[in-house]
């Protein structure tokens, strides 16, 4: 016989707040609970495991390309007991992480290119920020936004007309490649103020570290940590799965 768990005790069990319990139960995270007739919720074995599931699935943030939605559906999946499904999307999800991490490594790399010319001279040849947005393929309000964020300074004519310079476009072109890989804008102007130091810096350390004066911290900030560890945790997502499958051969309509 299944044991039965009152929501304090569920909440004990799980190492969180009871109105958590119920937030989950009325996001489907977690199946509905049978209720006693005096509206007391009574779960079971089952919706302990789901938990569990679902607090491993949210403990990496990863917003990019549709995978915070993917990992949504992989949990109401199973809260509905349709664990094969959700085995099936857990392993696209795994592959696109993989494809997540090959693009963040490649911009990397590419970056480390880059860097050769970062430091061309200026010759007479300058660019508009229109041409410098044609050229890179980017909008002017995306250069707008680096600038504001003070990944670039840029030099003015006497006229206060912005101008870019070969040096001014190689920079861009590495913030171009590192932001396409989903990098954060904080985590390229950490490195941006690294190499500014210093041209010998580990490119995928520090951009991938942040520093501790830095107060709020996303997965992009940490783009490489953060995605190595949402596939351990849907590698262990799996084997949940797989138990569940198993333990409660049943469909989530308690």
């Amino acid at each position: 016989m299944d044991n039965i768990y009152k929501t304090a005790e569920v909440a004990k069990k799980v190492g969180v707040h009871s109105n958590t319990v119920r937030l989950y139960e009325k996001l489907k995270l977690i199946p509905e609970a049978s209720r006693l007739p005096n509206g007391y919720r009574l779960f079971t074995d089952y919706h302990i495991e789901q938990f569990n599931l679902a607090r491993t699935a949210f403990k990496v943030e990863i917003l990019q390309n549709g995978l915070r939605k993917k990992i949504i559906n992989i949990v109401k999946l199973s809260a509905r007991g349709e664990f094969l499904e959700a085995i099936s999307c857990t392993n696209d999800y795994i592959n696109q992480i993989k494809q997540e991490q090959k693009n963040a490594e490649e911009a990397i790399e590419l970056s480390r290119k880059l860097l050769l010319g970062i430091d061309a001279k200026d010759n007479d040849i300058i660019f508009s920020r229109k041409q410098t947005a044609d050229y890179l393929q980017v909008t002017m309000d995306t250069l707008r936004n680096w600038e504001m964020n003070c990944l670039l300074t840029v030099k003015r004519k006497q006229n206060g007309y912005r101008v870019y310079t070969e040096s001014d476009i190689n920079r861009l072109k590495i913030i171009r490649t590192l932001r396409c890989a989903n990098y954060s804008l904080s985590a390229i102007l950490r490195m941006m103020n690294a190499l500014s130091e210093s041209r010998d810096i580990d490119i995928r350390e520090v951009i991938n570290k942040p520093q501790k004066n830095e107060n709020i911290i996303t997965a992009c900030d940490k783009l490489l940590t953060s995605l190595s560890d949402a596939e351990k945790n849907a590698h262990s997502i799996l084997k949940q799965l797989e138990y569940m499958k198993n333990e409660f051969n049943i469909n989530s309509t308690l």
